[in-house]
């Protein structure tokens, strides 16, 4: 009887631990929520003006003994070559205009390809990409994809796809310290990327796989390829209907 009373007297005791947890996990929630979709909201007005992988990328450069490197400059996306536009949709996320974040398809063939030990793919769309870029880390565990998946529908839900677009190819890597449509029109062609042509764009967006690697400035016979098919698929797609 004695025994049952202790025990009694320990479930007691730790009620009230396990509800203050519950009431701080609950309060982390419900902040976390008001405050990512205030940030979503906000910088559906406001360009950010860097990104967590720069700041990485930066890092990294100085432990490689060399100088900062951030070449950025915005766009609106209205001034953006429409070559540029088309070129970077034909090249990752042909459905753009037509999903709400996720093409299901792509992930199942990633999911697909990556289960029968074959060289990991993404799958991921340009929403998907940009949530990544704005408001995350670089990698490739479960957490961050949970993460990922949040702010994919938060932007889905609170911009436009031109706001998504625009985004995107303001902030995304294209070189080595370059960032954005921008800078990477004028590092590879000197000129704006308003004034990009089809060729240019889409040997631009033959690199945003792995944008340090490869390079418009020295294409191997691979980036070629990619540059055929991405000229193929703007012609199949046609003028972007926003």
């Amino acid at each position: 009887m004695a025994k049952t009373r202790n025990q009694r007297a320990k479930v007691k005791t730790r009620h009230p631990i396990l509800k203050k947890i519950i009431n701080i996990t609950t309060k982390v929630f419900i902040y976390f929520l008001l405050v990512s979709v205030f940030w979503v909201i906000a910088l559906r007005f406001i360009n950010p003006p860097i990104t967590l992988l720069m700041v990485l990328r930066n890092i990294e450069r100085k432990a490689d003994g060399k100088p900062f490197k951030t070449e950025k400059e915005w766009v609106k996306f209205e001034d953006i070559s429409d070559n540029m536009k088309r070129a970077a949709v034909s090249a990752e996320d042909q459905l753009f205009l037509k999903h709400i974040g996720f093409d299901l398809k792509s992930i199942e063939k990633a999911f697909a390809s990556n289960a029968r030990g074959k060289k990991v793919k993404g799958g991921s769309t340009i929403s998907q990409q940009t949530a990544k870029n704005v408001f995350l880390w670089p990698g490739r565990s479960w957490v961050r994809k949970g993460f990922e998946a949040y702010f994919t529908l938060l932007i889905e839900i609170f911009w436009s796809k031109e706001r998504i677009l625009e985004v995107y190819l303001n902030v995304i890597e294209m070189g080595d310290g370059i960032y954005g449509a921008e800078a990477a029109a004028r590092a590879y062609y000197g000129k704006s990327c308003t004034k990009l042509s089809r060729n240019q764009a889409a040997l631009i967006a033959s690199c945003f796989p792995n944008p340090r690697r490869w390079t418009p400035e020295n294409a191997t016979p691979y980036i070629r390829h990619r540059q055929y098919l991405i000229l193929r698929n703007m012609r199949r797609l046609g003028p972007l209907d926003f």
